[in-house]
């Protein structure tokens, strides 16, 4: 989805690069976060429109996306949630309002779970998190080639080992997947954490946006979320996508002015 690139400047995150940019002069700080493979320029509109109506919001480029160096291993959720608490502390942010799209979401859950006292309330946008739902015979194949890949590791075959992830890849793999260059050992271990769990446990009040055609997390994950987060309410845009916040960019800056104003 095309955007305009704005302008960041960049801090050192325990060391690491990170770029972010800062939308409002005062008011209550929110926290917004990107989805994977994109950036703080993809949150900018919703970010701008915010800070029109009097919150400050802190727009970073995740780790490895953006303009912000890759992080330094592989990590999981817990280490990109880790890094957003790093840099609230470095911005001077006890606590904050949160938005989150899709990889973005993920990282609400976790902090929302593991630091309810940084959190005021969330906002979630098509939040990934959620296991998808596999066929029967897609989880065979699953099954079979990490059977195959793990047994010719344990032989020392690495090599072929190799070849047959990247065969395997090359045909099934998402297109996220395919296009996570050196983030790709992070996007699959972040992919494969279930955070249902997590969503469970975070206590403050959530809300949920939609559209009903996204294909990457199915409104039926939206669904899942909202029953499985203690105090969470779901808003449904029609004939919105992935990003609903985009698409119905008005209506949702509305909406998320409203919920963390009151």
């Amino acid at each position: 989805m095309p955007t305009q690139m704005i302008p960041r400047q960049f801090v050192a995150v325990d060391g690491l690069t990170t770029a972010h940019a800062v939308f409002g002069e005062q008011g209550a700080p929110v926290i917004m976060l990107h989805g994977w493979g994109a950036s703080a320029d993809l949150v900018a509109p919703l970010a701008a429109r915010l800070a029109n109506q009097g919150l400050r919001c802190f727009v970073p480029d995740l780790p490895g996306f953006g303009q912000s160096a890759p992080p330094p291993a592989i990590w999981g959720v817990n280490d990109y949630a880790n890094f957003v608490i790093r840099y609230m502390a470095l911005m001077g942010i006890d606590r904050a309002h949160f938005f989150g799209h899709s990889f973005g979401g993920r990282l609400c859950l976790i902090i929302g779970a593991e630091h309810p006292d940084r959190v005021d309330k969330i906002v979630l946008a098509n939040s990934a998190g959620v296991p998808p739902r596999r066929s029967t015979s897609s989880q065979l194949r699953l099954s079979t080639y990490k059977a195959i890949r793990n047994a010719l590791y344990g032989m020392g075959a690495r090599g072929l080992a190799d070849r047959l992830r990247d065969a395997y890849a090359r045909r099934y793999g998402s297109a996220d997947y395919k296009s996570a260059g050196v983030l790709r050992d992070t996007f699959v271990r972040v992919v494969n954490e279930n955070l249902l769990p997590y969503a469970a446990r975070v206590r403050a009040s959530t809300l949920l946006i939609w559209g009903t055609k996204d294909d990457d997390t199915p409104l039926w994950q939206g669904q899942t979320l909202e029953k499985t987060i203690p105090d969470a309410g779901l808003v449904i845009y029609e004939d919105a996508g992935h990003y609903s916040y985009l698409d119905r960019l008005n209506d949702a800056a509305r909406t998320i002015v409203y919920f963390f104003t009151q």
